[in-house]
This record gives structure tokens, sequence and C-alpha cells, in this order.
């Protein structure tokens, strides 16, 4: 599918791998929205890549199709999503003081990872079904998961959960859409320099970049907006998974 023109939609655009992927696409061509609840820095993005910013909070069926809307009015409808909004939370199934797992926690981080990503999958498709098709396409959907949906570490409970959730939606929801020529894929990553990471000491972000065997650094948010690029070229990728994260297997810590 030729990309340039098309109007895209990245949730958790405002930084990390969102914003790359966001930069990526207005390299392109592409007219991208960019849905975050972080309005300064989601503006910021905006305006550095000629797209649009709206505030959008994932896991709510008005604030999702609100944001759709608005996108559709700045760029029409959307072709391409790309679904990068995410939380990781760590804390242990048993805490101190034998303290369980607040049950909040682990429903938020199940809300927004799983629920919202599925909420703008169904939304965001439900639209372009009723688009022409493009070179026998009407769409791509790409959502990004974690190697931690196939080895959590301790304390990533909530967070492998919800990640092997998105894993796992992957091949039926991209059944579901294969009538509508909307293809579906999901990448794993390993671990990237996200703004999570940024805030760590530099002996410690080369501790972890260590533990992956080759390149043997920390992955960049601009290398996973490139596999994105490269998902929304070929049309035979469709209904996988694609780990992107150095040949790492996670230990227990």
């Amino acid at each position: 599918m030729e990309i340039k023109g098309l109007a895209a939609i990245v949730t958790g655009g405002a930084s990390g791998l969102g914003k790359a992927t966001a930069q990526m696409l207005a390299s392109a061509g592409v007219k991208v929205a960019v849905f975050d609840l972080n309005a300064e820095a989601g503006e910021a993005v905006a305006s550095e890549i000629g797209g649009v910013f709206v505030a959008t909070d994932v896991t709510d069926d008005v604030s999702v199709a609100a944001a759709l809307d608005k996108g559709e009015a700045a760029h029409g409808t959307a072709r391409l999503l790309v679904n990068c909004a995410g939380i990781a939370p760590a804390v242990k199934t048993v805490g101190k003081e034998n303290a369980p797992h607040p049950l909040d926690t682990f429903r938020k981080t199940i809300e927004v990872n799983l629920i919202g990503t599925f909420n703008v999958i169904s939304k965001f498709a439900a639209r372009a079904a009723a688009l022409d098709e493009i070179e026998g396409e009407r769409g791509v959907i790409v959502n990004t998961a974690s190697v931690a949906a196939y080895e959590g570490q301790i304390g990533q409970a909530a967070y492998a959960a919800s990640k092997g959730g998105v894993v796992g939606l992957t091949l039926p929801v991209a059944r579901d859409l294969a009538q509508h020529k909307i293809r579906v894929m999901t990448v794993a990553p390993g671990i990237f320099l996200t703004p999570m990471l940024e805030a760590f000491p530099e002996n410690v972000q080369e501790a972890l970049g260590a533990q992956v065997p080759h390149p043997s650094r920390l992955g960049k948010p601009a290398e996973y907006a490139q596999l994105v690029a490269s998902i929304i070229a070929n049309p035979m990728l469709n209904g996988e998974v694609i780990r992107l994260d150095g040949a790492i297997r996670m230990a227990p810590r």
C-alpha cells in the first residue's frame, strides 16, 4: 500500500515508541493523528510532524469515538493504526508484609493495555471497513505487545497478562477483519530506550543493554518504527506477532 497522503492514528504517540512511529509516518507523507493523554507532549509531537493531537483515553468508549471523529475531520478516515498506548506497573503478586497485589492496579493495566488496544482496533476497523480498497487493502493495524508476554519477570504479573492478551487477540482479529481487507499485526519489543529507561542512570542502561545477545544494547524507538514501516509495506504480513528483541530471553529479574 502506498502510504503517502493517507491518514494514520498512533496511540501513545506523545513519547517513546509511539512518538518515533508518528515521526516515521509523517516523514513518509502520512497525515498523523496523535492520540494520548499527555496534552503538552502530544501537542509538541503533533506540531513537530505537522499532525494533529487528540486527547484520548483509550479505555473509554466515548473518548475514543470522539477522538476518531476529530482525527477524521482533520485528515479523513484513517487507514493506518499503530497502538502504542500502555502502562507498565511493577507489583509483585504478594508484596511487602505479605500484602496482596492491589486489584485496582491489575485491573487498570488490563484496561489500558488490552481493553484499550481492542477498543481502538474495533472502532478504527468499523470505519476503515467502509473505505474503498487500495491495492487490495483497506487498512493495516499494528499493535504493541512485549517480550513480557512470553517471559514476564518478577513484578510483571499484570503487565505480562495484558501483553499476553494482545498477543492472543492478534490472529482472531486478523481473521475477523480479513473479509474487510484489513491486516492485523503485533510487535513484541524487548528492552527499548523509552522515557522510562531514559530516566535510569547511564550505568543501569548499559547493564540492561548488555543483557541483549546482539546487538548488545537497548533498542532504539526508531527501530520499532522501522519494523512498523516494513509491516505496512508487506501485504503478506498478517495475523502474526514479531519479536523485536535482539534475541533476548528475559530472566526472572
